[in-house]
C-alpha cells in the first residue's frame, strides 16, 4: 500500500464510477448506444491509464530489485497477500452505484428508507446537511437515501478494515522493504492524516457542503459526492492508520 498504489487504486475506482454514470447519463439523454459506449470506454481507458502509470512509475523508480535485505519469501508473501479490503471497497462502490441508479429513485418513502435516512443523519452530521441542501434545492429523487446508504457502507467498511489493520500494516512494511522510498512512513501517514482530516471536516461534519450550489448535487459531481465520497474517505482513513501502525513497527 505505497503512496503511488494507494493513489492508483483510488483513481481507478473514481474512473470506473464516473464512467458508469457517464454512460448512464448519455443513454438516458437518448444517445446511440453503439456510439456512446466506445466514446465512454475510450475516455475511461485513457483516464484509468493515468492511475496505472502511478503503479508503473512507482515500481520503476524504486530500487526494490536491488535491495538485498528483501528475501524471496518476503517477495512472494507481498505478491500473494490478498487485498481483501480493496475487494470490499470496489464491491461496496458497485452496491452504491446500483442503489443510486435502480433502488433509491424508486423508493422515495417508506419505513426502510426513512429509517435509514434518520439513523445515518443522526450519526453523520454531513449527511443531514446533504439532506437539507437537497430539500432546499428540490433535488431529492432518491439522492438522500443514496447518500445515507453510501455512508452506511462506509461505516461498515471502516469497521471491517480496522479489524485488519495489523495485516495491512505488515503489507505496508513489506512493500517498503521491496520498494524503498525517500518519503518515510511517518511522513506518508501524516500526509494521509491531513487529507483525512480535511475530508472529515468537509464530508462527515459537512461544513463545506452548505456552501455548495445546487448544481453540485446533480449530474456526475452529485453522484460522486453522494455515492463515492464517503467510501473514499473511509479508505483514506484506513490507509492512514495502517501506514501509521507500520511506521510504529519499524521504529
Amino acid at each position: 500500500m505505497g503512496a503511488a498504489r494507494l493513489l492508483a487504486k483510488g483513481w481507478l475506482l473514481v474512473c470506473l464510477f464516473v464512467g458508469a454514470h457517464a454512460l448512464r447519463f448519455a443513454v438516458m439523454a437518448g444517445g446511440d448506444v453503439k456510439i456512446v459506449i466506445p466514446q465512454v470506454l475510450i475516455a475511461l481507458a485513457l483516464f484509468a491509464a493515468m492511475g496505472l502509470l502511478f503503479v508503473g512509475g512507482y515500481g520503476a523508480s524504486s530500487d526494490g530489485f536491488h535491495h538485498h535485505t528483501a528475501t524471496i519469501k518476503e517477495r512472494k508473501l507481498a505478491i500473494a497477500r490478498p487485498a481483501f479490503n480493496d475487494v470490499v471497497l470496489f464491491a461496496f462502490a458497485a452496491l452504491s452505484f446500483v442503489d443510486q441508479v435502480w433502488y433509491a429513485p424508486l423508493h422515495l418513502g417508506g419505513a426502510v428508507t426513512e429509517g435509514l435516512e434518520r439513523a445515518v443523519s443522526y450519526a453523520v452530521p454531513g449527511n443531514a446537511v446533504v439532506a437539507e441542501r437537497l430539500n432546499a434545492c428540490s433535488l431529492d429523487g432518491g439522492r438522500i437515501f443514496a447518500s445515507s446508504f453510501t455512508w452506511l457502507l462506509a461505516i461498515i467498511f471502516a469497521a471491517s478494515s480496522v479489524s485488519r489493520l495489523r495485516q495491512a500494516a505488515e503489507a505496508v512494511r513489506l512493500d517498503r522493504v521491496l520498494h524503498p522510498q525517500s518519503l518515510s512512513l511517518t511522513a506518508l501517514a501524516a500526509a494521509l492524516g491531513i487529507v483525512a482530516i480535511i475530508g472529515i471536516q468537509c464530508l462527515f461534519v459537512g461544513s463545506v457542503l452548505t456552501l455548495l450550489p445546487c448544481s453540485a448535487f446533480t449530474g456526475i459531481p452529485g453522484a460522486l459526492l453522494t455515492g463515492l465520497g464517503p467510501l473514499m474517505l473511509a479508505y483514506v482513513i484506513y490507509a492512514a492508520l495502517a501506514i501509521l501502525l507500520a511506521s510504529g513497527n519499524n521504529a
